[in-house]
């Protein structure tokens, strides 16, 4: 029994998300040729195929092996090639070489999501007395391959960026014609506040407990920082001088040689940019994205402004309905407007850390989030990328400062004076 496993889903409503989650990283997957699915650009990228399949051993190690008796694997090795971090679970194969697992085949994977699947239909509708506690885990399950559909699809634009013939995953579309939202900013009152999951509905461990903290006066602007406003920030010399940096982050920018977000280049002097709708000028009006916290936190610097903590973040747009550009919307790039959700995921600049009274469950899951939270920041929002059905006012991503092939962007905020 794995405790503390987040239950909100009733049975009959499992597998009804199970098969939608499921149709949904198909679909994902179906315009990609075999060779597509074998990318892997770094370390921190994973093939399509692995994620495939990663997201279907979860399901069967955590649910049917020790739920299903009689549940037979179609090949036990595959629990060493897609495990990805779970030491509880067994040895895993190396990350960084995923992508020279050419067998089993992109056919083999997909015979062994629909073996998996055929299972979970079966257990799902077996009426058994558990029925409760496997609604939470398939859940959970669910949620894990929305985060692996969000990855699948940047960590496929970051393997095709290095085809010189830019393919695009999904054809062109012109964006809209656009004029520039002036940037404004709402006060929001200080005080003692509440953040962090209230226990209803589904949330990852690192969301609650619920807990007080003590914020001053703020003001939020009004939109994420655009396209445009980050080439004001270049053209008067925001990479080239360390007066706005942290120390190691203009060490990092230096020894990589940044001069422009990640797919960025000139043209005939216009800004492009890469997407996974192929090459394609840079829209002004869209939210700045593939950049990293340090170049968010000096941007903000040299704008006046700062980086939100995540509290602000969440007091300030908790009570907002969840909408804007997600992954479900089929646009996979920011668009331009100012949506409150979706397009990037916004910097903050709050370490990600455990809340007051974190306890990790028991068991492999326990290192779902747990053994991360060191040396990471939070990010909050959702994106192009997030599926919508991933997102509440208290959820929490986090990477590394100086990552940039995720849908990552920034909003200002400010001290209320």
């Amino acid at each position: 029994m794995i405790r503390s496993v987040p239950r909100s889903l009733a049975p009959n409503a499992a597998l009804g998300l199970f098969a939608r989650t499921r149709a949904r990283t198909d679909a994902l997957a179906a315009p990609l040729r075999p060779e597509d699915q074998m990318l892997q650009s770094m370390e921190d990228a994973s093939p399509v195929k692995w994620h495939l399949a990663h997201t279907t051993w979860f399901y069967e190690e955590f649910i049917l092996k020790p739920r299903m008796p009689g549940y037979v694997s179609p090949d036990d090795r595959f629990a060493f090639l897609f495990n990805s971090y779970y030491t509880q679970a067994g040895p895993r194969h190396a990350r960084d070489r995923r992508g020279l697992v050419s067998r089993p085949d992109c056919t083999e994977v997909a015979d062994y999501r629909a073996h998996v699947d055929d299972a979970m239909d079966a257990l799902l509708s077996s009426g058994r007395d558990d029925a409760d506690d496997i609604a939470g885990l398939v859940e959970l399950g669910c949620h894990h391959e929305m985060q692996h559909q969000e990855l699948l699809v940047t960590d496929l634009l970051h393997g095709l960026s290095f085809n010189p013939l830019l393919p695009a995953y999904r054809d062109p579309e012109p964006l809209p014609v656009t004029t520039e939202v002036p940037v404004s900013f709402a006060r929001h009152e200080g005080g003692t506040k509440r953040i962090g999951h209230d226990g209803k509905g589904f949330a990852y461990d690192c969301e609650q407990p619920r807990h007080k903290v003590f914020v001053a006066p703020f003001e939020m602007a009004n939109r994420p920082v655009t396209n445009r406003d980050w080439i004001a920030f270049m053209e008067d010399g925001g990479y080239t001088g360390a007066r706005h940096w942290f120390m190691e982050g203009h060490a990092v920018a230096s020894r990589d040689g940044w001069q422009h977000p990640l797919y960025w280049w000139a043209q005939d002097g216009e800004w492009w940019t890469f997407t996974l709708r192929g090459a394609q000028p840079v829209a002004l009006d869209a939210p700045v994205v593939h950049v990293s916290y340090y170049e968010a936190d000096a941007y903000a610097r040299w704008a006046g402004a700062r980086l939100p903590t995540e509290a602000e973040h969440e007091i300030a747009f908790r009570d907002h309905a969840i909408d804007g550009n997600f992954l479900d919307d089929g646009k996979l790039r920011p668009m331009p407007g100012s949506a409150v959700w979706g397009d990037v995921w916004e910097w903050t600049s709050s370490p990600f850390v455990p809340y007051p009274g974190f306890r990790p469950p028991e068991g492999p899951l326990g290192e779902y989030n747990g053994k991360f939270m060191v040396n990471q920041m939070v990010l909050r929002g959702g994106s192009c990328a997030t599926a919508r059905d991933q997102m509440r006012p208290t959820y929490r991503t986090f990477f590394y400062p100086h990552q940039r092939w995720q849908m990552m962007g920034l909003r200002l905020a400010r001290d209320a004076t």
